[in-house]
C-alpha cells in the first residue's frame, strides 16, 4: 500500500512539471505600414531568431501563392527544407502606401532573453530585403514603433 501512495504521488509531481514546463505565450497586435513604393504587393515573413541569429519559427506570411516564397530567400532557405504547414498565419500580400493588422504569438519565455523577430520583404521584379526590420524581443519593444529600411515604412507592436 506504501509503495503505491509512493508511485501516485510520483505521478502527480510529474503532472504538475509537465504542466509547468509548457511555455505561456502571448498575443500582440503587429501593424505593418508600407512605404509608397510601386510594383506588385510585398511579400513578408515575421520570423523568430534565436540568439544566434538562427530560424526557430515561422510567425506570419503575408502572401499567399506559394510559387513565390523562394523570393524571400533566407527565409526560403529555413522554411523550404522543413515545409511545415503555415496556412493558419498566411494572408494577401501588401502593396505600396497599404498597412495591415496581424496578430502574432509569442512564447514568454522568448522576451529578454536575446530572441529577435525578423521581418523580410520581397516584391516581384524587385528588391528582397532580409532585415527590412529586425528587432530584439525586449519587454519594451513589444510595445514600440520600429522603422523599416525596405518597403516596410515601420512597424508597431501591441500586447492583445
Amino acid at each position: 500500500m506504501k509503495n503505491i501512495k509512493l508511485i501516485a504521488l510520483f505521478a502527480v509531481v510529474l503532472g504538475l512539471m509537465s504542466f509547468a514546463s509548457l511555455a505561456e505565450s502571448t498575443k500582440y497586435k503587429c501593424m505593418i505600414q508600407m512605404t509608397n513604393y510601386t510594383g506588385e504587393g510585398a511579400y513578408i515573413v515575421i520570423s523568430l531568431l534565436n540568439p544566434e541569429g538562427e530560424y526557430v519559427e515561422t510567425l506570419n506570411v503575408k502572401g499567399d501563392d506559394d510559387e513565390w516564397y523562394n523570393t524571400v530567400e533566407s527565409w526560403w532557405q529555413f522554411y523550404g527544407k522543413k515545409r511545415s504547414d503555415i496556412d493558419a498565419i498566411t494572408g494577401a500580400t501588401i502593396s505600396g502606401g497599404e498597412r495591415s493588422i496581424s496578430v502574432i504569438e509569442i512564447d514568454n519565455d522568448k522576451i529578454d532573453k536575446g530572441y529577435k523577430l525578423r521581418f523580410e520583404t520581397a516584391v516581384e521584379d524587385q528588391e528582397y530585403y532580409e532585415s527590412d526590420v529586425e528587432l530584439e524581443l525586449t519587454a519594451e519593444n513589444v510595445k514600440s514603433k520600429v522603422e523599416g529600411t525596405g518597403f516596410i515604412r515601420y512597424i508597431r507592436m501591441m500586447p492583445q
